[in-house]
């Protein structure tokens, strides 16, 4: 079977037995970052090398199906001390995942943009909107109805006409 991108590929092995009889160490360091409610039954614990446990989960997190909760313990050698170093929610060969991203190019085609134009000149047309050059502004032809001369005139008025200081 072909592995899917971000799901994890298990070194095959034997795991620590001390770290693997951690098991309620991992639940609650997994408890740190999820709900009582949201962890669900052991499903294992697999090796990542030498004194190093990963201890998988069972995630009845909403929106997350097939997905795992994990908790990576290590030892020091010849230590019964365990810790915790990483904790998260990892997919699964079951788990739901989002489609391989593919660019935009790609994704739009040229009929989806003519769709979407026809359905604006539709929509304009049944609510009388009119039509509007590209930066934004109508495209009336008519004469704007003020002046905008006075403003000038204004600065004139304002201004004495003497530079002297």
């Amino acid at each position: 079977m072909k592995p899917r991108a971000g799901v994890p590929v298990w070194r095959t092995g034997k795991p620590d037995a001390f770290l693997a009889d951690a098991v309620d160490v991992a639940r609650a360091a997994v408890a740190t970052i999820a709900k009582d409610g949201q962890i669900g039954r052991h499903l294992g614990a697999r090796t990542e090398g030498v004194r190093t446990v990963t201890h998988l989960f069972e995630s009845k997190l909403s929106g997350y199906v097939g997905w795992q909760w994990f908790a990576v313990l290590t030892r020091v050698s010849r230590s019964k001390d365990v810790t915790v170093n990483e904790v998260g929610l990892l997919p699964s060969e079951d788990s739901v995942l989002a489609p391989a991203w593919v660019p935009w190019a790609e994704r739009v085609r040229p009929e989806d943009a003519k769709a979407v134009e026809e359905a604006n000149a539709a929509a304009a047309g049944e609510h009388g909107v009119e039509d509007h050059d590209d930066d934004g502004h109508g495209t009336d032809d008519a004469a704007p109805t003020g002046s905008d001369d006075s403003d000038s005139d204004d600065d004139d008025a304002r201004h004495d006409g003497s530079d002297d200081e």
